[in-house]
């Protein structure tokens, strides 16, 4: 549930609509696309989640094969990464909340951004307290997004016209690339589900299966989703809507439903639900990069530690909290949102890199997963992954060298006063038991 609440966030509601745009009716073939390319880094996670059982997803692979310095840099961006994206859901939280009033003729006190930082401060409390809680409100709030896109999807499929994708590439073939660019972010956060490895039972059974069923339901229900909107609205109408397209499409079939109202409120509650189930994602994965980091003395060493009576890395849930609520106020969303786009694009190349580079250092290594088809699996997901990046504009290419000679500076400062020093990564081996309230409070 952690990895289908990330992906399935506000991407589906708001890009269907611009991807169209771009590629026409071929839309419903860029989201597939994507889900291939997807699909092969998200191979590499489970093997590597399988073999190297410990908190911090990519950070922890790439520390495990890398230099000290490679695997810093890669743990600054995707710590980076997690708390921008962050900020962008609680945005998006407080946007669609107060749009879900308006339908209801309500208008809510204060400006939007209030909500926003509500959300991520109710949602840093409950990750503070207790990994369990965490884990139960995203399933829940996951179950009922998915439910919203189940009532769209069969609504929809009854007045879909198939006709409506004839022809499919209106705007030539290769309008697929750049609209694979823009929604390429829809198909992030199954790599959050190895960020909590030692906070699972069974790990290396079970966080492999997660990743893989997370991308596998997202992909399905991306593909009806997009199915019955170009069916039902038309590449026209679709584009046409922009970012309200899921919601237009709803009004056009849906019936009017007891308490909630019409097919366009679903949608919008809908939204609201999305958003806040991946900013509760992200809010666990930031603060486990960042607890890893600390683990292996590329952060301060307070980051490392579980609280003895709560059986949460707390310190790291709240410095990636600040981060994340500093975010929600001054950085310029649109910008940072494409900038997180292309460290996740250059993370899943190092984090297949690694999945080679290890297979080939440690042969031997117990991996009770493996990628199917090596080495072109791995070597497709580099090759893919860097396609998309060069869609990336060079402003944001820009900016990106910006933040890593940031980094750079932070970590030979830190390293000069002696908060942090390089380590050697510890033997491979099941995590630690995690300490629980009841052993702090003995």
């Amino acid at each position: 549930m952690v990895g289908i609440g990330a992906m399935i966030g506000a991407g589906i509601f708001v890009l269907t609509g611009l991807a169209v745009e771009i590629s026409g009716p071929a839309a419903i073939v860029v989201f597939a696309l994507n889900g291939g390319v997807t699909t092969f880094t998200a191979l590499s996670y489970a093997e590597l989640a399988a073999a190297i059982p410990r908190n911090g997803g990519g950070y922890a692979y790439v520390r495990e094969v890398f230099s000290a310095p490679v695997s810093f840099v890669m743990g600054w961006t995707r710590w980076f990464t997690y708390m921008i994206a962050g900020s962008l859901y609680a945005l998006g939280f407080a946007s669609n909340f107060v749009e879900f009033g308006h339908l209801y003729g309500f208008t809510l006190p204060g400006p939007p951004v209030l909500y926003a930082l509500g959300a991520v401060v109710t949602l840093v409390a409950l990750n503070a307290l207790s990994t369990e809680a965490s884990g139960r409100g995203e399933t829940a709030i996951t179950l009922v997004k998915i439910a919203i896109l189940g009532v769209f999807v069969v609504f929809g499929l009854t007045a879909t016209k198939v006709g409506e994708f004839d022809p499919l590439f209106t705007e030539g073939p290769l309008a697929v690339l750049p609209a694979m660019g823009l929604t390429f972010i829809a198909f992030q956060g199954y790599d959050l589900i190895a960020t909590v490895t030692e906070e699972v039972e069974n790990p290396r059974v079970n966080i492999p299966r997660a990743i893989l069923l997370s991308v596998l339901t997202t992909v399905v229900v991306y593909l009806l989703v997009v199915f019955v909107a170009i069916g039902t609205l038309g590449a026209d109408g679709l584009a046409g809507a922009g970012e309200t397209a899921i919601a237009e499409a709803a009004e056009g079939f849906m019936p009017t439903f007891p308490l909630i109202g019409t097919g366009a409120a679903l949608i919008a509650f809908g939204a609201v639900f999305s958003t806040i189930s991946a900013l509760n994602a992200v809010v666990i994965g930031s603060s486990r990069v960042a607890f890893a980091m600390g683990r292996e003395r590329q952060l301060p060493a307070s980051l490392g530690r579980f609280h003895h009576r709560y059986g949460t890395p707390l310190v790291a849930i709240l410095v990636s909290a600040v981060v994340m609520l500093v975010a929600v106020v001054v950085v310029p969303i649109r910008i940072v949102g494409n900038l997180a786009s292309l460290f996740s694009l250059l993370g899943f190349i190092i984090v297949n890199y690694a999945l080679i580079r290890l297979r080939r250092r440690q042969p031997d290594l117990q991996r009770p997963f493996e990628v199917p088809y090596y080495p072109i699996t791995p070597v497709l997901g580099i090759v893919c992954n860097a396609l998309l990046g060069l869609f990336i504009d060079p402003f944001t290419w820009a900016l990106a060298i910006g933040w890593l000679i940031f980094g750079g500076v932070v970590y030979f400062l830190l390293s000069r006063r002696g908060d942090i020093g390089p380590t050697e990564s510890p033997e491979i081996q099941d995590p630690e038991p995690i300490p629980t309230a009841e052993q702090g409070d003995d």
